[in-house]
């Protein structure tokens, strides 16, 4: 009966450096282990310009974009809504990091397609990779007739192409930033003097205030512009909604286009004299493959 107190600091001794050896090993295992950082924002767009993120192997993304006229417009066109411009589009992802898209404007009537792959991903653990990298490449073509019918231009001179790296980083679960190298190639231009080829850096960022709500920000800094039309930096400001299936963003820009050539290149209202266009984007998924086929991937 003496030892019995004896036995019992022995069996808490070693009960306690059993769990110390145990939570040491828990610990070293998840070293061991590198996971893809996920969510670096909500989808395949920031505001205007797209995001690092790809959807899932299988699933068809069908998005619509609409921006409505200038709210300094006054009463007289209900501040805006009487005026609106729309865009439809469809984006399959092939595999995991691979996707391609068709879309439609009704502005300039633009038909435009692109390419998008997600080179490199975050990730944490073991093998950490600090950024998450993203190329997109898109063509359009410009159908409005607003050109003289003696001098018709033929399919090659319609025709704008972008190139962007999209770079981003979750630095923890409340913020992302992404900044977005951008090249835009013009086959023809409206001034002699204008040039061919435009450069701009774009930065979009991600704050999450609640679980399924963030605010975004996005703002494409033109290294150079036109000299035949004046032309502004893209903002664009808002509220993404996350909603299952659904990404809902309330948006509030300077620019009228919904795609890259448009709102990075030839946007002109001055977003702090009032020259601000509000719209939405608004995205639903469909799942052509077995969801449980498809590996989630953010």
């Amino acid at each position: 009966m003496k030892n019995i107190p004896f036995i019992i600091l022995i069996f808490m001794v070693s009960n306690q450096v059993n769990s110390q050896n145990l939570d040491d090993i828990l610990e070293q295992e998840s070293l061991n282990i590198t996971t893809i950082v996920t969510s670096t924002f909500n989808g395949t767009k920031i505001m205007n310009g797209h995001s690092i993120e790809t959807r899932q192997k299988g699933v068809l993304e069908f998005l619509i974009q609409h921006r409505f006229g200038q709210i300094n417009s006054g009463a007289y066109d209900l501040f805006g809504l009487d005026q609106s411009n729309i865009r439809f589009g469809l984006e399959y992802a092939i595999t995991n990091d691979f996707a391609v898209a068709l879309g439609r404007s009704s502005f300039e009537k633009v038909y435009d397609g692109y390419l998008k792959y997600r080179l490199i991903k975050q990730k944490t653990g073991n093998q950490v990779v600090p950024l998450s990298v993203t190329l997109f490449a898109s063509g359009v073509e410009k159908t409005l007739k607003d050109y003289d019918p003696l001098d018709k231009p033929n399919f090659s001179d319609r025709l704008t192409y972008t190139s962007q790296v999209l770079i981003a980083r979750k630095f923890n679960s409340g913020f992302s930033l992404q900044l977005t190298p951008t090249y835009i190639h013009y086959n023809t231009v409206s001034g002699s003097t204008d040039p061919n080829d435009i450069y701009a850096l774009g930065i979009g960022t991600k704050i999450k205030v609640a679980k399924h709500l963030s605010i975004n920000g996005e703002y494409y800094y033109l290294h150079n512009s036109f000299n035949s039309i004046p032309t502004k930096n893209s903002i664009a400001l808002g509220l993404d909604i996350e909603t299952g299936g659904h990404v809902f963003q309330l948006i509030f820009t300077n620019s009228r286009a919904m795609i890259e050539k448009g709102f990075i290149a030839e946007t002109n209202g001055d977003f702090f004299k009032g020259d601000i266009h509000f719209g939405f984007n608004i995205s639903r998924d469909f799942y052509l493959k077995n969801e449980k086929e498809a590996e989630k991937i953010y």
